[in-house]
């Protein structure tokens, strides 16, 4: 199974943290949130990523380098960011001969039961399935409609006026047919010019376990206080 990792953003909210050290690599409680993804995506059978760079790429390069998974990891640099949608279409070739494939934003730190994500998409087979989870702010997010049978039937990127609390968590699984509506330009976002174009044909997978995205400081400051690593909960 197959996974992007996606790791190019510049963390410009989390500065100065971010100034000499790239995001994914700031730690949580002592361990760099890119050991502790690649840990997870092990432990679920996820034996091939593809991490995109930009910012600080040699020290991510460095650090996959001296990983044990080294092996399974290809670090993709970009020179000019292409956004969420754009790194997907640019390395289509290393996911064609899949029927699907993980798309997972870095900076999220949770602890979702992928098994059983994956085992809804297989079992409904839609275009995309895409983690769900409920926050007091959704302006800021991806927001989703949800029918009752768990099809996605609209997704608006930061509306000013939310019609739900429901968001995108950053943890997506893709298909060909998500490949195939991603506009030819630069840089393209999977929030603003492609989930949208898939409603009706993504279902949700509803998450309730622990999930933060550590894209400010705030939040980051949170997870060294509330992030629990695996077996220790």
């Amino acid at each position: 199974m197959k996974a992007f990792l996606l790791a190019a953003g510049q963390g410009t909210r989390l500065r100065p943290l971010t100034d000499k050290t790239p995001k994914c690599l700031l730690p949580v409680r002592g361990v760099p949130m890119l050991q502790i993804w690649l840990e997870a995506l092990n432990c679920f059978g996820i034996n091939e990523v593809l991490i995109n760079v930009h910012t600080h790429a040699d020290m991510v390069r460095d650090f996959v380098r001296s990983h044990p998974y080294s092996d399974r990891v290809r670090v993709v640099e970009e020179q000019e960011l292409l956004g969420s949608a754009g790194t997907l279409l640019a390395n289509r070739a290393w996911v064609e001969s899949e029927d699907c494939f993980w798309v997972f934003y870095a900076d999220v730190l949770h602890q979702v039961d992928l098994s059983g994500m994956m085992r809804l998409h297989r079992e409904r087979r839609p275009v995309a399935t895409i983690g769900s989870y409920r926050v007091p702010d959704p302006w800021r997010c991806g927001v989703l409609t949800i029918a009752n049978d768990g099809k996605v039937i609209d997704f608006i990127e930061k509306p000013s006026r939310p019609a739900s609390d429901h968001v995108f968590a950053g943890l997506l699984i893709g298909t060909r047919q998500l490949l195939d509506v991603i506009p030819r330009k630069q840089p393209a976002d999977l929030g603003f010019d492609v989930l949208p174009l898939l409603s009706g044909k993504m279902i949700a997978y509803p998450i309730s376990s622990y999930l933060l995205d550590i894209g400010t400081v705030e939040n980051y400051e949170l997870a060294q206080t509330t992030w629990m690593p695996a077996g220790k909960q």
